[in-house]
């Protein structure tokens, strides 16, 4: 269980690579990496978007893909070819008018640093890096790729009395 007040949590942003999709990515013929998606995080976001949070994608991954499959859930804001993330992650939480104790930030590695202590509830994979896994205020149980973003969605809708609580939740 993640040890916050899951009630303030108004957003949460999410690195790719790691976290939504494992690490390990098969490359096809043309060099190009092609990813995995858990089907429990896809509803769990799709979910969070109709229940009112503000999700976003912050990846250094290049994928038209990526962007194809976020939308298709509802997510608006995805952001891809994130060189540095802490500029983008700012920018989105100036926009949503979100303040650090408002937004999660799930991320694996070192990249993902300075977003993780940039914002009040930052969450780890269990396979991430270790630098990152020390810097986390939440590690959860669950690897990346196999449901990290439904753990933590899950979490912060029981809190705010936003999970299963209509008909709507049933379906997609």
């Amino acid at each position: 269980m993640i040890s916050y007040d899951l009630k303030l949590i108004r957003a949460v942003a999410f690195d790719v690579d790691g976290v939504l999709s494992p690490s390990t990515i098969p490359l096809g013929p043309d060099g190009m990496p092609s990813r995995m998606v858990n089907i429990k995080d896809g509803y769990a976001m799709q979910l969070a978007v109709k229940r009112g949070l503000k999700l976003a994608i912050i990846t250094g991954a290049d994928s038209e893909a990526i962007a194809v499959r976020y939308r298709a859930l509802g997510v608006s804001d995805i952001y891809l070819r994130a060189s540095s993330k802490l500029p983008i992650l700012h920018q989105w939480m100036e926009l949503h008018h979100l303040e650090p104790y408002e937004v999660a930030y799930l991320g694996d590695d070192i990249p993902d640093l300075p977003c993780m202590q940039a914002v009040d509830l930052s969450v780890a994979p269990a396979d991430a890096a270790l630098e990152i896994r020390q810097a986390a205020r939440y590690v959860s149980p669950i690897v990346g790729g196999y449901g990290v973003g439904r753990d933590v969605l899950e979490q912060v809708m029981k809190a705010k009395g936003l999970w299963m609580n209509n008909v709507e939740a049933f379906g997609w």
